[in-house]
């Protein structure tokens, strides 16, 4: 709950039902998610790990989007990221790392590190995961 005194617009509000945990399924009330879930490895549906994956590089395309925006530059069409989530198993503790790795063709060096840097510091994932677990972030 978001305790500041600052007003504060919910723009969305993302909302899904999940049954059976990692071997279950989960869907969200518009109808646009429907998915089996599956143990890592298991062959039986995504994972929770993949989910994430898919939702934080999504997003920061966004944000990096709107960081280029702020530099006059557009993203090129082929921007990608891809995001590797790991579960981990620390005695007996879970936890999660992961790596995005950040493709701006076209884009020099020093200006695509710029907009990465940005985009992390926005991206709501990002911002989430901020000093909770590993993240690394590759520039190509």
């Amino acid at each position: 709950m978001n305790t500041n005194t600052t007003a504060t617009k919910i723009l969305y509000t993302g909302k899904t039902r999940t049954t059976g945990g990692r071997e279950g399924s989960s869907s969200s009330t518009d109808n646009q998610l429907n998915i089996k879930l599956g143990a890592p490895g298991s062959g039986k549906g995504t994972n929770p790990e993949q989910l994430f994956a898919a939702g934080w590089s999504a997003c920061f395309i966004g944000a990096m989007g709107l960081a280029a925006h702020t530099q006059g530059i557009k993203l090129p069409e082929n921007t990608a990221v891809n995001a590797e989530v790991d579960l981990l198993n620390t005695d007996g503790a879970y936890s999660l790392q992961a790596r995005l790795y950040v493709e701006l063709p076209g884009i020099e060096e020093e200006i695509a590190r710029q907009i990465v840097t940005t985009a992390h510091a926005t991206c709501p994932y990002s911002k989430a995961i901020r000093n909770n677990i590993p993240v690394e972030i590759v520039v190509s």
